[in-house]
């Protein structure tokens, strides 16, 4: 009975040894997702709805994000569905801050275009905190509609 109480032993400390070696990433989702259709109808003809969501996952450790969308467009007639489409996926953003670290985010996301919109499909803007010093960074990119994105970050100052 002594050896199986000190092997169990053995065991839990070497997995307690391990654990914070074997720790992945610690990631996290946006809390600010939006969902935006758009519809086309015609009397008589065919109807499309198209809707699009996106989100951030976040990696609270490197500062590095994903931005993830989300697509479905749906096409009926009077009587039935005819056809459904979906995409999506999740494009690498670079680090927010260059060192490892504890941090927190938020994003948030322009409406989609409109007559308002004159710099194309319009932006997104991450803030990023770091959760052992008091450093807060803001970004934003927007498209500049002549195929590039412009992103600028800038630390915060406190007075």
């Amino acid at each position: 009975m002594r050896h199986v109480i000190k092997l169990c032993w053995a065991a839990a400390l070497s997995l307690t040894a391990l654990a914070p070696a074997a720790r992945a990433d610690d990631y996290q989702l946006s809390h600010n997702q939006r969902i935006s259709c758009s519809r086309g109808l015609a009397p008589g003809k065919l109807n499309t709805a198209t809707c699009k969501s996106y989100t951030y996952l976040f990696n609270t450790r490197t500062s590095e994000y994903f931005r993830c969308q989300v697509s479905l467009a749906l096409t009926r007639d009077n009587k039935e569905v005819i056809n459904v489409q979906t995409d999506g996926g999740c494009t690498k953003k670079p680090r927010i801050f260059e060192t490892d670290g504890h941090y927190d985010f938020d994003a948030t996301e322009t409406e989609p275009p409109n007559t308002n919109s004159f710099f194309g499909p319009g932006g997104y803007s991450i803030w990023a905190a770091d959760m052992n010093a008091q450093k807060i960074r803001g970004c934003i990119t927007i498209s500049s509609g002549l195929g590039s994105d412009i992103s600028k970050c800038l630390d915060m100052t406190f007075q």
